[in-house]
């Protein structure tokens, strides 16, 4: 499951910097929600080249849609290519680029074409390789069958690609296709591609990677055989079908996992050597610097115990050389750099109770401990082989905010590159060179600059200043953060009033609650979509927008958030009604009669616990696609933080709405999708069940075939206009 982040409003230079506007001059309507009205510019799909000094990107323009490479500093660009230049044989319309990839010496051009798309990040497509120099267009496979992650070999002369659960590779040179694998087998065998539940939970669906010299490919197979199938109806047709797929719930078989290493000289492939135990995961595969060495993360199924393998690449054989332990889980991160040297790696742990960053031996044996401090990395983006230095963001500020910073691979000289007290993220060149900094504020829209490695600004790429007058204009709703002194927790929170709230009045107020372990939804980023702005058309409407993190949610370290462990729904709950109770006795314009809850996912599954349990202080609760009991829920999500049904019962059941919905007194509206491959329809269909059972009077709406998302067409407006009706009416 993911977390949902719902981005935050604070003040803005543009509101500080003189007095407030006295009246609204334009007001926030309801179709401001979708039509883009105050969506910001932004600086989009920035693909750095070999030289930092440029970058490539696609323009969509008037007539085509092109392939343009820039020059960072100065801001002109050449068009590389355009859609309506690449014509094949065997195709009656020009390719449309949807995405692409370089060569390493960028000489040639992988396209991507005709997506279509399976789960939240598998997807299947046709793929085209582009000469640049020559200007040959070549279809990559002889099939007529879509391909799946598809790439070229670092020297760009061979690509590799999955069709039908085989991995294959082709000679560009020579158009030679050459299968890996041959036993792939849908519902069985899937070579090179994650299961679903490796796809949505350890975030990656491409499952086979390159060695640094590209003479062989390291890949997963998954054997599903034995995992369960789950049904969903298709409701389109005259006579519906089943979409079945291998979804593990919590308790049940996963599949088994084996790596690969296929050498392309000798047509051979090695298994490595990672045990034949059922009952773990490979999170994480990575070749070192040598082609030679292959690094496995290997966890066990209760994910408190990940180990570093290195394998020999020729002989399948492999040594642990770290073992990280924890008494509640491990978190699995991308942050593992080996070095040039080939003697030593950068690696993530939270051992010390935050996320920082350590350098290791080859050997496994601990250097140094480069960053540290109660504050945590929350994203490592690499090393400067040149000057030695790393490149962070942390929570060192504030757990409210995100900032950039670089060090010494010693530990020392660390420096701040971003200024303020806002939101920042980076995205760094390959060389390190120069990086473009996105700034936000609670009401500041982002603000894009480019700068050097050292983070001198070099020029604005894009600041949004249109964006900023029209928030003005609007008389826009500013967040206001507040900490909440609970005798179990310190809990931050923020509120976001009416333009012309009189503290005088009494207000009702409606809580926006997601909760789950890692996530936020009190932070100073600026909140663009559909979510942010539908609080803030309700607060023209006389409402109170509400948000608190609970214990369990992220930014504030290990023993915040773990302690939530075999407890889900139980302490992020007891948070929830203990801030409400504190908010309502210290602030004398919110209305006790009037208090609201809403979430989605595990958002879904809080409010109807809340509602459940804190039925004498909520009115009225929305839950989109909830969670309503973790039997429900698959393997790895739900067994990481609860452990099994047959380890936890007690857990399983204490944290499952399903067992109190006989408490909920206010007006309960529950949303779900039919089509939710993630949290499936079921938890509402269980839950519906016991509502009327217990004699509760509810309200529902089903999205025929929608997904964990609820889109499509006009859904979003629908559902949107549902809840807000809803919302009006009982609060």
């Amino acid at each position: 499951m993911k977390n949902i982040l719902l981005l935050s409003v604070l003040f803005s230079w543009a509101f500080v910097s003189g007095p407030a506007v006295a009246q609204q001059t334009k007001q926030l309507e309801f179709d401001h929600i979708f039509d883009g009205t105050f969506e910001p510019e932004s600086v989009r799909n920035v693909n750095w080249m070999r030289d930092g000094q440029f970058y490539t990107t696609l323009v969509r323009t008037e007539r085509d849609l092109e392939l343009r490479k820039y020059d960072i500093t100065s801001g002109e660009y050449e068009v590389i290519v355009t859609s309506s230049e690449l014509e094949n044989d065997g195709r009656n319309h020009p390719i449309i680029i949807q995405d692409y990839q370089f060569s390493a010496d960028e000489s040639k051009l992988m396209i991507k074409t005709d997506v279509e798309q399976i789960w939240r990040r598998s997807t299947k497509e046709n793929y085209f390789v582009y000469d640049l120099q020559t200007g040959e267009l070549q279809k990559l496979t002889r099939s007529e069958k879509k391909q799946q992650y598809a790439q070229l070999s670092p020297e760009g002369d061979k690509a590799a690609f999955v069709i039908d659960n085989n991995l294959y590779w082709v000679n560009l040179n020579t158009g030679e296709e050459t299968p890996i694998t041959t036993d792939g087998e849908k519902g069985k065998i899937i070579n090179g591609a994650a299961d679903w539940v490796y796809e949505e939970e350890f975030g990656f669906a491409k499952a086979w990677f390159w060695s640094p010299d590209g003479s062989k490919i390291a890949f997963y197979r998954f054997d599903e055989t034995d995992v369960k199938e789950f049904f969903m109806t298709d409701w389109g047709p005259l006579y519906p079908k089943l979409t079945e797929f291998k979804y593990p719930k919590a308790g049940e078989q996963n599949s088994v996992v084996k790596i690969g290493v296929y050498d392309l000289a000798s047509a051979r492939t090695t298994w490595m050597d990672i045990d034949s135990d059922r009952d773990q995961y490979i999170p994480r595969v990575n070749w070192t610097q040598s082609s030679e060495t292959l690094a496995i993360r290997r966890m066990n199924r209760m994910q408190n115990r990940q180990e570093l393998i290195l394998a020999d690449a020729e002989t399948g054989e492999t040594e642990i050389i770290k073992t990280e332990r924890s008494e509640t889980w491990i978190d699995v991160n991308d942050d593992l750099t080996f070095l040039e040297n080939g003697k030593q790696f950068i690696y993530a742990s939270e051992e010390s109770g935050y996320n920082h960053l350590y350098l290791y031996s080859m050997e496994g044996e601990l250097i140094r401990q480069i960053t540290q401090g109660d504050w945590e990395v929350t994203n490592f983006l690499g090393f400067n082989e040149e000057n030695r230095q790393l490149y962070y963001i942390s929570t060192e500020e504030s757990p409210l905010e995100r900032h950039f910073y670089s060090i010494s691979i010693t530990g020392e000289n660390k420096r701040k590159l971003s200024d303020g007290d806002n939101w920042n993220s980076v995205n760094m060149s390959r060389d390190y060179k120069y990086y473009i900094e996105t700034s936000s504020g609670p009401a500041d829209p982002p603000r894009y600059t480019l700068h050097r490695g050292d983070g001198r600004q070099v020029r604005v790429l894009q600041d949004n200043a249109p964006l900023y007058s029209q928030w003005e204009e609007y008389n826009m709703p500013r967040k206001e953060f507040f900490g909440i002194s609970l005798p179990q927790a310190e809990l931050n929170a923020y509120m976001l009033k009416p333009h012309d709230f009189d503290p005088s009045r009494k207000y009702p107020v409606l809580v926006y609650v997601y909760g789950g372990p890692g996530s936020q939804t009190v932070d100073k980023e600026f909140g663009t979509g559909q979510r942010p702005m539908w609080h803030r058309y309700l607060t023209t409407k006389g409402y109170i927008i509400l948000s608190i993190d609970n214990r369990g949610t992220g930014g504030r370290g290990r023993d915040f958030e773990k302690q939530v462990y075999k407890k889900l729904g139980q302490y992020e709950v007891t948070d929830q009604i203990d801030a409400i109770e504190y908010v309502i006795d210290r602030y004398e314009y919110v209305d006790p009669d009037r208090i609201g809850i809403w979430g989605w996912s595990y958002g879904g599954y809080m409010s109807t616990l809340l509602m459940a349990e804190g039925s004498d202080l909520y009115k009225a609760g929305i839950a989109v696609a909830p969670v309503t009991h973790w039997r429900f829920y698959d393997t790895i999500y739900t067994e990481r933080f609860m452990q099994t049904p047959d380890m936890n019962p007690d857990g399983y059941q204490e944290g499952s709405p399903i067992y109190k919905v006989d408490n909920i007194k206010g007006e309960y509206l529950l949303v779900h999708g039919t089509g939710d491959d993630n949290v499936h329809f079921q938890n509402s269909i269980e839950l519906v069940n016991q509502l009327v059972e217990a004699g509760v009077q509810f309200e529902s709406m089903f999205y025929p075939d929608r997904n964990h998302g609820i889109y499509g067409g006009n859904t979003r407006r629908h559902l949107y206009r549902m809840m807000t009706d809803f919302i009006l009416e009982e609060l």
